[in-house]
């Protein structure tokens, strides 16, 4: 089907729909090293344009609209969260275009905290809006790692089916388990997932392979979190070279911070997405994605509508 993409960023969730067989024809983000990320990626029919100043009548039609708009108001890493933050009515954009479009189908992705902002009042009020457009709506709550992912993301998926369809939209089935019991393969660790990728400090040519020699700190507000190799990572964040956020390896220095390919690869990205950008750039493009085979997940899902 054909697939308008908003918020687009480096292209992880765009990623995942063409891996399902979906054609993407237009695509926007402000952030122009995301941008460049995106059309050496992706393709080039992405705009660089703040969202505010897209017209509709720039947007073509399409059979779906997707997009994960910004979530750092939502974020339940933002101890500033807060129910007014400008950045918490980035939405509007987005029901903006479906409502003059009128897609069959739309998906938003956002992050665990937007179900409790408000005391649940804020995601009750993005659900009444869109049901108020002529849309059907689904939430769900999933774990990346369910999904393949290397890393235990949780991200709320927000879909809405048009009216007329009279289809009810249905969500994955899980491919993954932390135990791996009842016939559902077991969470991929970081181990694997990183298993053959050289130590960034030794000659190599791998894309984005370089990390932040910021020192490292455990406590306080830059709060690093050290990983088990043996199980998936934690939630990959957006912080850049010297805010924290990210996860670290063992090092015969102590510890350091992983490589932006490592982060990459707990995302789910393949090897050799290259990402534009200096190191900050790229740990926040990377940090901000949706996994792809989250994303490829939740795609597919949507080929059974094809007909439709």
């Amino acid at each position: 089907m054909k697939v308008v993409s908003l918020f687009s960023g480096a292209g992880g969730l765009d990623l995942g729909f063409k891996m399902a067989g979906h054609s993407i024809i237009w695509a926007n983000d402000v952030y122009e090293d995301a941008v460049k990320t995106y059309r050496m990626n992706i393709g080039d029919h992405i705009l660089c344009k703040d969202i505010s100043q897209v017209t509709t009548a720039e947007v073509p039609d399409s059979d779906i609209i997707i997009g994960g708009f910004p979530c750092q108001g939502f974020s339940v890493a933002n101890i500033k969260r807060n129910i007014s933050d400008e950045r918490n009515t980035l939405y509007k954009h987005l029901l903006r275009v479906v409502s003059a479009k009128q897609p069959k189908f739309f998906l938003a992705e956002n992050v665990k905290g937007i179900l409790s902002l408000g005391k649940g009042h804020v995601i009750q009020m993005i659900l009444n809006d869109f049901e108020n457009i002529g849309y059907t709506m689904q939430l769900k709550l999933l774990n990346a790692a369910d999904y393949g992912v290397p890393q235990t993301r949780q991200r709320v998926f927000i879909a809405g089916v048009r009216k007329d369809l009279d289809v009810i939209f249905t969500y994955p089935d899980a491919t993954h388990s932390c135990e791996g019991t009842g016939g559902l393969k077991k969470w991929r660790s970081v181990g694997e997932a990183l298993a053959g990728l050289p130590d960034p400090d030794e000659p190599n040519d791998i894309l984005n392979h370089d990390y932040s020699k910021y020192k490292l700190r455990f406590n306080g507000y830059l709060g690093h979190r050290e990983i088990d190799p043996g199980k998936p990572a934690p939630t990959v964040t957006a912080r850049g070279d010297d805010r924290g956020g990210v996860v670290v390896l063992h090092h015969p220095n102590n510890q350091r911070r992983m490589s932006c390919r490592e982060l990459a690869i707990v995302q789910g990205f393949p090897v050799d997405y290259a990402f534009f950008g200096n190191r900050s750039s790229v740990y926040r493009q990377v940090g901000n994605a949706v996994p792809p085979l989250l994303a490829y997940a939740m795609a597919k899902q949507f080929n059974q509508y094809a007909c439709e």
